[in-house]
């Protein structure tokens, strides 16, 4: 079968074959709303031979057209014949030029030439069952020296290395758009910071899990921190952590699944689109988004390739005259005994080995090196690492992170701010506590008061 590929067809030489004109009756297509070509569309036809349909070419003046397109035109095509239209048959565009690739920017544009490298991890290679190879599909990855630096969202975070460590300086601001602050659930302002963190670059796996209340920094600066300060407490004894990401209290999270410190520190306490589509510089399906404090990288998949491998526990919950922990609670009591594991505590959720994809710590083997997945289900971040690493509090005027091991004894912060444990109490109040409001009525500084809750811990 012989035809004029890439011939423009004029009205009269259309008329000539028009008689013979029949839509083709074996077609696969499939609709899309984008039929704009980049140049002026040609329809060509190709001679057939007895007792065939004629064939349609569709080109451009630069070539034929590629065939994703050619798709798109045949089904607008198709639906017109429905409406009584004379229209030509259509073939696949089954040629062999290259589709048209369409470049996309961010709502506000930015040339950030220096913040992707494509060099290799160094880390090391470790066993594990749930391994996965994405030879194609890792995006570029924040290895070597780079800097974020973005005037509409005012992000500011430079990353070198220097003798096997990474030093991430940063003020914490996002380089995306978060939700509302102050908000109902939450009273506190985003505002710069002053942070520095130092992590390996040849991370050493144990295969033991360590928890950890900062597992790592995305690679903007905002650090992963999916704890909470909250919990109830149960006159019995029984303590549940209230988790981040749940529907009983209102801790304000936004659409990043994060939210503010009093300290004005932005935090995320799950997976955020807007962090993976912000960084997702090579239309990858998994995507470098973090640096975890063992060293090992912090990933995001695009297509949820991996599953977490906990799931809610089956025990109803025990406990009674139970509180939630700074102040009397959203209510005079909160009933816990006797019902269901929802997802509300961290208590709730139960590590099941070989469930699925991920260990204890959101962790597997990567193109064969150990990694953490940020997941959309619990823990949704690693609440635990299994490489070497050390975390380190200091107090630098900021106050500390909203997120450490146990809650505070308020009688022994109280007796260190010289305030009576029932005042201190209620001007907490219920959670979110507001801590400037709290140290406005308590007459000590916010720093002080901050202090003297984590040190009570």
């Amino acid at each position: 079968m012989k035809g004029w590929s890439g011939a423009i067809v004029s009205r009269a030489d259309s008329a000539a074959t028009k008689s013979d004109q029949r839509p083709s009756e074996n077609r696969n297509v499939t609709p899309n709303r984008d039929l704009r070509a980049p140049h002026a569309t040609a329809l060509t036809f190709s001679e057939n031979h007895e007792g065939e349909l004629p064939i349609l070419i569709l080109g451009s003046d630069s070539g034929p057209m590629p065939s994703f397109r050619a798709r798109k035109l045949c089904a607008t095509l198709t639906i017109a014949i429905g409406l009584g239209m004379s229209m030509v048959a259509c073939s696949d565009g089954g040629t062999s030029s290259q589709p048209t690739t369409q470049t996309t920017t961010n709502d506000h544009s930015h040339d950030h030439p220096e913040e992707t490298t494509e060099t290799q991890p160094t880390t090391q290679t470790t066993t594990n069952d749930h391994s996965h190879d994405h030879p194609e599909e890792t995006s570029g990855t924040y290895l070597n020296d780079y800097e974020v630096s973005d005037p509409v969202f005012g992000t500011e975070t430079m990353v070198t290395l220097s003798n096997g460590v990474r030093t991430i300086t940063t003020n914490a601001l996002p380089n995306h758009k978060t939700g509302v602050f102050p908000n109902s659930g939450n009273p506190n302002t985003i505002s710069a910071q002053s942070a520095t963190y130092k992590y390996t670059t040849d991370p050493v796996y144990t295969g033991i899990a360590q928890e950890v209340h900062i597992p790592g920094v995305a690679v903007n600066g905002v650090k992963f921190e999916p704890g909470t300060a909250e919990s109830v407490s149960c006159a019995t004894g029984e303590t549940f952590r209230v988790e981040g990401l749940q529907n009983t209290f209102n801790l304000g999270m936004d659409f990043n699944n994060a939210h503010v410190q009093p300290t004005g520190a932005y935090h995320y306490h799950g997976l955020s689109d807007l962090l993976a589509d912000t960084h997702n510089n090579a239309k990858s399906e998994l995507i470098h988004v973090g640096f975890a404090a063992d060293g090992h990288l912090i990933y995001i998949s695009t297509k949820d390739d991996y599953t977490s491998s906990y799931r809610l526990s089956k025990t109803l919950r025990t406990g009674s005259n139970c509180q939630v922990s700074l102040g009397p609670g959203q209510g005079p009591e909160i009933a816990v005994g006797g019902t269901n594991p929802d997802g509300t505590y961290t208590s709730d959720w139960e590590y099941v080995e070989g469930y699925a994809d991920l260990d204890e710590c959101n962790g597997t083997v990567i193109n064969g090196q150990y990694a953490y997945v940020i997941t959309d289900e619990y823990p949704y971040i690693s609440r635990c690492l299994k490489g070497e690493f050390t975390e380190i509090m200091q107090r630098d005027g900021t106050g500390p992170r909203d997120s450490q091991p146990g809650q505070p004894n308020l009688a022994v912060a109280a007796a260190q701010l010289g305030v009576t444990e029932g005042n201190l109490r209620a001007a907490l109040g219920p959670p979110p506590p507001d801590h400037g409001a709290a140290a406005l009525l308590l007459g000590v500084s916010i720093e002080d008061l901050l202090f003297a809750l984590e040190a009570s811990r």
